[in-house]
């Protein structure tokens, strides 16, 4: 444990009233009596988000993942967007692998309000957290997240970019997300500028999800031509 007169050592040296310097020693030492004088979990988790926010303040990376926080796994909710699923033996496996590596990667978030999380990748690492009990009880309740900060109309962008990256979205729901953005008043361009699509890989989700007005006033491409004669019938529905 360290010396308890460290606070009152930096206390000194930040006032000007010591000759010693404020170092790097000295400032792990506070922390580390800090949490060697209170075994409250509350306040713990509170003094670790707080020096990390401090420290992501001062820092000269300015990452998303430079700043990880614990909140309560009960203040982090999934989205209704998220084309990306997980077979059951997958989840075993995404559990085992949290069991016995520990999480490695935070759960990607927006604060939709003050203390309260919406995923924006990372929901099935958080329903590990939530509901496989050994986990649960490790995190004391708790899941890792970073916060992206962006405005609510690019959250599903978020979401679906980072589904994409992985390779990991299925085709009937990317369709429903992409009529959706539609009818949100979303141009092909926008679609393909923020989800990182190709005109005829849009043009394809639109015809799966069988929206007709979907393509009004849309000039057809010959690649897109090309690959409704190979792989549509008469009515534009898939083989």
């Amino acid at each position: 444990m360290p010396d308890q007169t460290t606070l009152d050592d930096i206390r000194r040296a930040v006032d000007g009233a010591s000759d010693d310097e404020l170092t790097e020693e000295l400032l792990l030492d506070a922390v580390e009596q800090f949490f060697d004088e209170t075994d409250d979990l509350d306040a713990q988790v509170s003094a670790l988000n707080a020096l990390r926010e401090k420290l992501h303040d001062v820092s000269p990376f300015s990452e998303p993942v430079e700043h990880i926080k614990w909140v309560s796994q009960d203040d982090v909710e999934g989205n209704d967007y998220n084309p990306n699923e997980v077979a059951t033996p997958e989840m075993e496996l995404l559990h085992k692998s949290i069991k016995e590596d520990g999480y490695t990667q935070p759960i990607v978030t927006y604060e939709t309000k003050p203390g309260r999380f919406e995923v924006v990748d990372g929901e099935h690492r958080t329903i590990v957290g939530k509901e496989y009990e050994d986990i649960r009880e490790r995190l004391h309740g708790h899941v890792p997240v970073t916060v992206i900060d962006k405005p609510e109309e690019e959250r599903m962008g978020s979401t679906i970019r980072h589904n994409r990256a992985r390779g990991t979205h299925q085709i009937r729901d990317m369709s429903d997300i992409v009529v959706e953005l539609f009818d949100r008043g979303w141009s092909d361009e926008r679609i393909m500028a923020e989800l990182g699509m190709e005109r005829d890989e849009v043009l394809r989700l639109k015809q799966v999800s069988g929206l007709k007005k979907a393509f009004a006033d849309h000039e057809f491409s010959q690649s897109w031509t090309e690959y409704e004669e190979r792989h549509c019938d008469g009515d534009g529905a898939g083989d």
